[in-house]
């Protein structure tokens, strides 16, 4: 967006008269964006579990976990890398008209959040987690950490657009561009989460790699600056 305005400085008292000396302007908003290759995947893989207790709803789960946990240790992973982020027990009731609700079950929930720094272990970690007692993969998400250049780049390109407008703008009203006065830079717009689904494994796919794409992830900011109007020679 390019606008022109007229500023207008302190007065100038002369011979008491005051002077008001008039300093035109031209007002350019810009956007600027990069694109960045993810590094970093954060995947949350959960074992849910069915029994007629709480107790025993619990000890299957616990056990199934366990041969997770131990799983995706054996891709590398690290205990720094594997944090329990959910645990739920929710007992199941059976609804009956003018009757008091039957407990007939409970459900646990163990979900665990699994940090991934090479994207090439993304597919083994899941095939892990789901062969070895996962039966919900809830989220999977990819993140850059290298987005501080890009943020730099694309304000550097905001900045070079806003020139490009400011002068064809000065030019068209019949003067040229004068220096920069002043730039506001905006709010960094962080990649969002992208959400993941994964699609049934039956028998036969079990010894395929889940495939992973990663894309691409875009950085971008918004500036606002303002140049100085050099009007036409009289």
């Amino acid at each position: 967006m390019v606008v022109f305005s007229m500023l207008f400085s302190a007065p100038l008292l002369a011979q008491n008269s005051a002077t008001i000396v008039t300093l035109p302007q031209v007002s350019v908003s810009s956007h600027g964006e990069v694109k960045v290759s993810p590094d970093h995947a954060t995947i949350r893989t959960s074992v849910q579990t069915r029994a007629s207790t709480a107790a025993t709803a619990a000890s299957e789960n616990a056990s199934k976990q366990k041969a997770v946990i131990t799983a995706l240790r054996a891709l590398g992973l690290s205990d720094a890398d594997i944090s329990t982020s959910d645990y739920t027990v929710i007992p199941e009731q059976r609804f009956e008209q003018n009757k008091e609700p039957v407990v007939v079950g409970y459900t646990v929930t163990n979900t665990l959040s699994v940090e991934v720094t090479s994207l090439r272990t993304v597919g083994p970690v899941i095939d892990a987690a789901l062969a070895n007692g996962a039966n919900m993969i809830t989220s999977l998400q990819f993140s850059a950490s290298n987005t501080d250049v890009a943020r730099r780049t694309a304000i550097a390109m905001a900045i070079e657009h806003a020139r490009a407008d400011a002068d064809a703008a000065a030019k068209a009203a019949g003067g040229s561009l004068g220096g920069l006065l002043e730039i506001n830079i905006g709010a960094y717009y962080s990649p969002p989460p992208r959400p993941f689904e994964m699609r049934a494994r039956t028998t036969a796919m079990a010894s395929d790699q889940t495939p992973i794409s990663p894309g691409e992830e875009t950085v971008s900011v918004d500036i606002t600056t303002r140049w100085g109007y050099l009007g036409p020679a009289r």
